[in-house]
């Protein structure tokens, strides 16, 4: 039952959601991805000749930079920072993101383009992020669909990346971004709540996979871009931490 309570919630309002969401769509500035390369190497000073940690990142906008200028400030970078400085080595980061993408939007889009990715060394240690969420809650996806497309891409990435340690993100509070007026943004984030909850389920029963629900508190305006939709520079650093500090202790559980 609480599963279906966002249909249940959204079903009598459906005229005043549609025509929020439709107005909402024509009003919020269509914010570009960030410029840049996808990909870097963050170093936490002057180091030995020390393997880095490989960090790779599938998602919607966020991880494709929407919301800040360049590609070093969007989450995938702060999260490498971050990594690199917590854990004392070099981490060699790539970014894969899709403005708008859904969970199976990724399985078909951004999959084929992993196959250029290397294959794992010996010894190395090797992280996959899965941040998603959004797309699929103003879709309003179910959660059993949810969890199908995203059971499907986890498999499908640890099957081809062999991470050491898979981290699946919680989708944004949906119910905190300025860009949503009452009472969709109530009825998008409880959606985005049973999506998470999906994921979360879905976390315990992979293997060296954590759950990571996002943190950020959207309703602080400087963590937010100036579309109030999604992660400024300052939130992708928040965001990123919280990532990297996940990561650390999922690390530690494996050994």
């Amino acid at each position: 039952m609480r599963r279906w309570l966002p249909e249940l919630l959204a079903l009598p309002l459906l005229p005043w959601l549609y025509a929020q969401g439709k107005r909402t769509r024509r009003i919020t500035p269509r914010l570009p991805e960030a410029d840049g390369a996808r990909e870097g190497l963050c170093t936490p000073g002057e180091i030995a000749d020390i393997a880095p940690v490989v960090l790779i990142a599938i998602g919607e906008s966020p991880v494709a930079g929407v919301g800040v200028e360049r590609q070093e400030q969007a989450v995938t970078a702060q999260f490498a920072q971050e990594l690199a400085f917590e854990l004392k080595r070099p981490v060699q980061w790539r970014a894969f993101g899709k403005n708008g993408a859904t969970v199976a939007d990724a399985g078909r889009e951004v999959l084929p383009q992993l196959q250029h990715v290397p294959a794992q060394q010996t010894g190395e240690t090797r992280i996959v992020l899965i941040a998603f969420g959004v797309n699929d809650s103003t879709a309003f996806h179910s959660s059993s669909r949810y969890r199908r497309d995203l059971a499907a891409l986890a498999r499908a990435l640890q099957q081809q990346l062999s991470p050491t340690l898979l981290l699946i993100s919680g989708a944004p509070p949906l119910h905190l971004f300025p860009a949503l007026p009452q009472p969709l943004r109530h009825v998008l984030g409880m959606k985005a709540a049973a999506l998470s909850r999906s994921a979360q389920q879905l976390a315990r029963e992979l293997p060296q996979a954590i759950y990571v629900p996002v943190r950020s508190d959207a309703r602080e305006r400087s963590l937010m871009a100036h579309d109030g939709y999604h992660p400024s520079a300052a939130g992708a650093r928040v965001w990123g931490q919280q990532l990297a500090q996940a990561a650390i202790e999922g690390l530690r559980g494996l050994k």
